[in-house]
């Protein structure tokens, strides 16, 4: 008996690295998975049916149930076809996953526009497309009086978090995607659907060559990461929601949200740049010493 015995997930980009590492956990797990994978290059270039097909046979040999799929996640009809598939394979959809992504990685001053909107086309429209149609068709269900406990991740990073040189388009993205979650697990969570977002530092080749991944490598592997996507679509997690999990280097925990810090208030008149400037050197020192704090 698996954790996810009965579970249906899409898993986009799941072809390498740690969409198939993902893949293959879930199913493992118990899951049948649709392995989304256009087969594209590092840099969103070209299409290769063989990624997804390849993981497939994986999860197949091992004695688990899958089917490829080789839409364009941020093409909105593909999505829905995707959705629809699951569907009519194996007879419902429980989970989403938003792994897909590519790097277009430059400083900014010699990005392109294409650079910029390519990244945001794969990461927010992807992740926007197969989410929509997803919370469409479990909405559905819940009007037509059926009980719903499904889940979608989002990936985001380490970059979208804490920002990263030569990444602006990126991390970028991948901060949009924490947003994305935050307000999509309050609009959604009547229906039964938590919504969580994954930030994963793994070795794979879109983080090639980024930072030293060499010592203790194995803490590295896109296997590492996977467990904790697993356990956000098991029954453990039911009541989650509107949270970002990092898993990275042998680590696992949850990334403390945007929160109010040090501030002051006036009450008896409009600011002025004057009473900015009073308050400014203590209220700097208290940020700094906040921030210190939790490091």
């Amino acid at each position: 008996m698996g954790r996810l015995d009965g579970c249906v997930a899409i898993v986009t980009g799941a072809g390498r690295g740690l969409g198939r590492a993902h893949a293959l956990c879930l199913a493992a797990e118990g899951a049948s998975v649709v392995v989304n994978d256009l087969g594209s290059a590092r840099d969103g270039g070209g299409s290769d049916c063989s990624p997804a097909d390849a993981v497939v046979h994986e999860v197949r040999a091992a004695g688990g149930s899958a089917i490829a799929d080789h839409g364009d996640v941020s093409d909105l009809d593909q999505a829905e076809r995707m959705v629809n598939t699951a569907v009519a394979e194996f007879g419902r959809l429980d989970a989403v996953v938003n792994n897909a992504g590519i790097l277009r990685d430059r400083m900014l001053f010699n990005m392109s526009g294409e650079d910029w909107d390519a990244v945001m086309r794969v990461h927010l429209k992807g992740s926007f497309a197969l989410t929509h149609h997803a919370v469409r068709h479990w909405r559905a269900l819940v009007k037509d009086g059926q009980q719903v406990d499904a889940r979608i991740v989002c990936t985001s990073s380490p970059s979208g978090l804490y920002g990263n040189v030569g990444q602006a388009n990126y991390a970028a993205a991948k901060a949009g995607l924490v947003g994305f979650t935050l307000t999509l697990a309050k609009e959604v969570e009547k229906y039964g659907i938590a919504v969580n977002a994954l930030s994963p530092g793994a070795r794979t080749r879109m983080t090639e060559g980024l930072f030293d991944m060499d010592e203790g490598a194995d803490l590295w592997a896109p296997e590492n990461v996977s467990p904790a996507l697993a356990w956000l679509l098991s029954d453990a997690a039911r009541g989650l929601t509107g949270t970002v999990l990092e898993v990275e280097a042998g680590w696992v925990g949850f990334a403390a949200p945007w929160t109010h810090g040090p501030r002051r208030r006036q009450t008896d008149r409009h600011w002025s740049v004057d009473d900015v400037d009073r308050v400014m050197p203590e209220l700097w020192r208290d940020y700094r010493e906040s921030v210190e704090d939790r490091q």
